[in-house]
């Protein structure tokens, strides 16, 4: 037993030098990518404008009516729902609708520059 430790005590340099490109392996293979991921959710949490369709993370499927400091409030066919920005999960206005999303968001702001006049 005494053996083990005294080659164990040997080799302390190698270990530590092993033990460091864990360390950067680690780093580059699990926490810079999701530091990355956090960082585009947040972005695109932020991003986020009146009258885009989304999915929460519960699954409620919904379109944004107002754009607040503390969260968004989230028009449902059942009402209008307010939830925190952290709960809105996906954007679904341009991966499901396509040019429809595009086109219907350029006649609401023609329509909402029109009643301004």
């Amino acid at each position: 037993m005494l053996t083990l430790f005294l080659q164990a005590q040997g080799s302390s340099p190698m270990m530590l030098i092993m033990m460091g490109v864990m360390f950067v392996g680690f780093y580059f293979l699990m926490i810079r990518p999701q530091m990355r991921k956090q960082k585009q959710e947040k972005n695109f949490q932020e991003n986020l404008k009146v009258g885009t369709r989304v999915v929460l993370t519960s699954g409620l499927h919904g379109r944004i009516a107002q754009v607040q400091d503390d969260g968004f409030v989230i028009e449902t066919l059942s009402g209008k729902l307010k939830f925190e920005k952290a709960a809105v999960s996906r954007e679904m206005t341009e991966s499901r609708f396509g040019d429809k999303a595009k086109t219907a968001d350029k006649k609401e702001t023609v329509t909402t520059t029109e009643e301004n006049k």
